[in-house]
């Protein structure tokens, strides 16, 4: 599967944020044991129609391998849309869907399904963290046990990775960003649909939320 070519970031945007903060990056070293590489949604039911989705499971498994390596920490998270038949999420089914296609969505990402679990080229160990989340972002409290998972190991840098770019991954970076977490969005180790908006979710991040950097460049900061 061929990788979409490598994410630049607009002049437009640097331009504004060395204006902004004098400088490209936000954080230049992530303490090993403070860190955890948050790999999001990357399921059976959404990696499997989304070909950039496939193409960045080597790098998802290579940083994954990194960074346990350095003694940081690796949490997959998984959407979860359903539950013994029924919707935990209501609202976005009823409006955002056709019927047909809410209840696609509700009962294959229900615990216990072939497309709630993880790709199988993806490799989780034993001591990773599983997490759950009912909405976009992982880091919502209430809708996700993330941060509590994080927070019994003293996680305070995350780096995102996984699918859409600019639907739960950036949301995610966002969020754990205004909760007080250290972000980086992984460009080569995030996917979206299309290159378009796979472009703007790191665009946003990087003004005020983050740094963007590539897989190399985030397994760098642990060293």
């Amino acid at each position: 599967m061929t990788a979409p070519a490598p994410f630049e970031m607009p002049p437009y945007v640097i331009d504004r944020v060395m204006k902004k903060r004098g400088r490209l990056r936000v954080f230049e070293r992530f303490e090993p044991a403070r860190t955890a590489l948050v790999v999001i949604d990357m399921q059976a039911f959404y990696v499997t129609d989304v070909p950039p989705a496939v193409a960045i499971i080597p790098n998802i498994n290579r940083m994954a391998r990194s960074f346990r390596e350095r003694g940081a920490s690796v949490a997959w998270v998984k959407m979860t849309a359903g539950q013994d038949g029924r919707s935990l999420w209501p609202l976005y089914h009823e409006r955002f869907f056709t019927p047909a296609n809410a209840a696609r969505h509700r009962d294959n990402l229900t615990p216990g399904t072939p497309g709630h679990e993880l790709h199988p080229d993806l490799e989780p160990m034993p001591g990773d963290i599983h997490a759950e989340k009912s909405r976009f972002s992982a880091f919502l409290p209430g809708k996700s046990d993330l941060m509590e998972k994080l927070a019994e190991r003293g996680i305070t840098n995350v780096a995102i990775t996984g699918m859409l770019t600019n639907f739960c991954c950036e949301t995610s970076a966002r969020d754990a960003m205004m909760l007080d977490y250290n972000v980086v969005m992984v460009s080569d180790a995030n996917a979206a649909r299309y290159e378009e908006d796979h472009n703007i979710g790191f665009s946003t991040v990087f003004q005020s939320f983050g740094d963007v950097l590539t897989a190399d460049e985030a397994i760098t900061l642990l060293d």
